[in-house]
């Protein structure tokens, strides 16, 4: 089995040579680029496992291309930019960013990002990607939410490993100390921002009522319980 394939996209030369330098020494495969157009074009032949993606690009708008990525292609996205603020931050995560990196950075710390989400992306048993709960049915395969009607709309990677993590322990409480250990990232303010944002959307997707969810509920100061009734197949 090949290596997993990282895609890293910054315009400043020494930033990619560095993270293509520390992760080929971690044993994972590396593609560079420095501008959106040449990494879209890229994308026709090859699937990225992760893409590290810099905002601040010389001919697009970082986050619209992270917006396409998470919830068109599917793939797990890391951000890492020179911009620290906290809209910045809230922006990208909304979009569907998996984690966000702020420059300077060490660059072990970018390996062990990337290893912590290409772990939470694993299935359970390997092979389950389908699971049907309260007329809802989740494809993991596609980043696809069908509801009973038919209808579908689609998740991101981020999204997904959260749902997942619902509705591998429907009906017990997840701690928030559980989801940062299955899902990795840094404990802190930005991951509980990152978990708070991903709940509230897949909520939305869900058709929840924002201010008395069914599915997904709140047990404040603990953690979430997903309270449907679950079937994987």
């Amino acid at each position: 089995m090949s290596a997993p394939l990282i895609a890293i996209l910054d315009d400043e030369p020494e930033i990619r040579q560095m993270l293509a330098r520390a992760l080929e020494d971690a044993g994972f495969r590396t593609a560079c680029f420095g501008r959106a157009t040449e990494f879209e074009a890229a994308l026709r032949t090859m699937t990225p496992d992760v893409c590290l993606v810099d905002l601040g690009l010389p001919d697009r708008d970082g986050l619209s291309l992270v917006h396409r990525l998470a919830l068109e292609n599917g793939a797990r996205v890391i951000i890492v930019s020179g911009r620290a603020q906290v809209h910045d931050r809230v922006a990208g995560l909304e979009l569907g960013a998996d984690d966000y990196i702020t420059k300077p950075f060490e660059p072990a710390e970018v390996v062990a990002r990337v290893r912590a989400r290409l772990r939470g992306g694993k299935a359970a048993n390997g092979t389950t990607n389908t699971a049907s709960f309260e007329g809802w049915t989740a494809h993991f395969d596609r980043y696809m939410l069908e509801a009973a009607d038919g209808a579908e709309v689609s998740f991101s990677h981020a999204e997904s490993e959260v749902l997942r993590l619902f509705l591998e322990a429907p009906k017990r409480l997840i701690t928030r100390a559980h989801m940062q250990e299955a899902l990795g990232g840094a404990a802190g303010e930005s991951f509980d921002r990152a978990m708070d944002v991903r709940i509230s959307r897949l909520r939305t997707k869900l058709g929840e009522d924002p201010k008395n969810p069914r599915l997904i509920k709140t047990i404040y100061g603990a953690g979430y319980i997903f309270l449907g009734d679950v079937v994987w197949r």
